[in-house]
């Protein structure tokens, strides 16, 4: 399957205002270009993909970051507040961290949670999460 270029612009735009920016900001110097394969590549391969609706691919992200541990943080922290905008909602995200428990153990999952308590406070303070096109 090959990958849907516009639609992976339009889905990291969606649910990840400015990302290619911020990557080109952060990482541009050492890897050009880093930002724009990361939207034509993860989102227009992987999460544009049929079979599993946007929010379902966010929950499934959330938990493996979640049971992989603490170094994912930064990570989790984005694809929460993603999956806020696909349709998630705060329950729906605590039960799949709370569920990686079983798998990444408690210090895993409550870090999680304290990472998503932090989104959510964020999401709370700017209102309704942006939909997704």
């Amino acid at each position: 399957m090959t990958h849907d270029t516009n639609r992976g612009y339009t889905l990291a735009e969606d649910v990840n205002p400015g990302l290619r920016d911020i990557l080109e900001g952060r990482y541009g110097h050492v890897l050009p270009g880093m930002g724009d394969t990361v939207e034509r590549y993860a989102y227009g391969e992987f999460y544009a993909r049929p079979g599993l609706e946007l929010r379902q691919r966010y929950l499934c992200t959330v938990a493996a970051l979640a049971a992989l541990g603490g170094q994912t943080g930064p990570q989790l922290r984005i694809n929460i507040a993603a999956g806020l905008r696909a349709g998630l909602s705060k329950t729906e995200i605590a039960e799949a961290i709370w569920q990686m428990a079983l798998y990444g153990g408690l210090p895993a999952a409550i870090n999680a949670l304290n990472a998503a308590l932090e989104v959510f406070a964020e999401h709370d303070l700017a209102g309704k999460p942006l939909p997704i096109r």
